[in-house]
């Protein structure tokens, strides 16, 4: 059984986004089972989250409990593992540190998409939301994108100011921002729980849209303009169906949808904007389950 740091560390960006995209291709074949999430409820508007995954090669069960009201009491919102199992004999292999694997692999996708759907390398992000995933994804970006300058956009200023001025990612040109996305900036990366859109411009060619903070009905981080006037990607389309708020409240053409794998292959790209939806799943615990126990044995 890992800890957070010793999860972590099997877990670097670089392979991880390698080890995502092979799982979306394995996903969208049929050689990966991945159904939708089980969500039970706990006190205080809590969830316990039962997300399992399997392929010849491994299955793997993650088990999280999200509990928004533990902020005041101090404590991770996030607790829960992920257990690896052999996929012939069904032994445990190892227990990984759940809030870490979904962090890193959620900005995995993120950084993926970057990869796939970017016209170009950025040069100039900006993040709405300051909370962990924020975290994850500026750790994502100086990695692989070293030099880069991260437009922090907060609640409030201070909340941005905060946020930058705590951090201790080097590397990056990390700057609290207020007011409108600057024009100059050519990925925007939504994190945040909000129940209204905080982005909804004309979407632009040479601009992408990544959203991941909105994984409830009622959740909307992108309005209708951004989304209505984009191609949309999903990772997961099956479960974004039920989840993804901002594209159920603007009404979007799910027949018009396309994958993650569609991105990875260049299945039907065209010229018009690019928004891409992230809404997990356990087929991304299981790419990096995959990566961890690789680099187990490597080592």
């Amino acid at each position: 059984m890992l800890s957070p740091a010793e999860t972590a560390e099997l877990l670097p960006f670089a392979p991880l986004c390698d080890a995502v995209a092979n799982a979306a291709r394995d996903y969208a074949a049929g050689r990966i089972h991945s159904p939708e999430r089980q969500v039970l409820p706990l006190a205080q508007n809590g969830v316990l989250l039962s997300m399992p995954a399997t392929a010849t090669d491994i299955g793997i069960h993650k088990l999280v409990n999200v509990c928004p009201a533990n902020g005041v009491l101090g404590l991770p919102t996030i607790h829960g593992v992920v257990t690896a199992y052999d996929g012939a004999t069904g032994a445990p292999l190892v227990i990984l540190d759940g809030p870490t694997v979904t962090g890193r692999r959620t900005a995995a996708v993120s950084m993926l998409a970057i990869r796939t759907l970017a016209r170009r390398p950025p040069q100039r992000v900006a993040l709405i939301g300051t909370g962990k995933q924020a975290a994850y994804h500026v750790e994502a970006l100086a990695s692989l994108h070293p030099g880069i300058r991260v437009d922090m956009h907060g609640r409030s200023d201070g909340a941005a100011q905060s946020f930058c001025s705590t951090s201790n990612v080097a590397g990056i040109d990390l700057r609290p921002t207020s007011g409108a996305v600057d024009p100059a900036v050519d990925v925007v990366i939504t994190l945040t729980t909000s129940l209204v859109p905080v982005y909804d411009e004309a979407p632009q060619p040479d601009r992408l849209l990544i959203g991941v903070g909105a994984f409830k009905p009622e959740m909307a981080e992108y309005g209708a303009t951004s989304i209505h006037g984009s191609d949309v990607f999903i990772d997961d389309p099956a479960g974004a169906r039920h989840e993804a708020g901002d594209l159920i409240q603007a009404g979007f053409d799910w027949a018009t949808a396309r994958s993650l794998a569609d991105a990875l292959d260049g299945t039907d790209m065209t010229d018009r904007p690019r928004l891409f939806k992230s809404v997990g799943c356990a087929a991304w615990d299981l790419a990096a389950a995959r990566c961890a126990l690789g680099r187990r044995v490597n080592r």
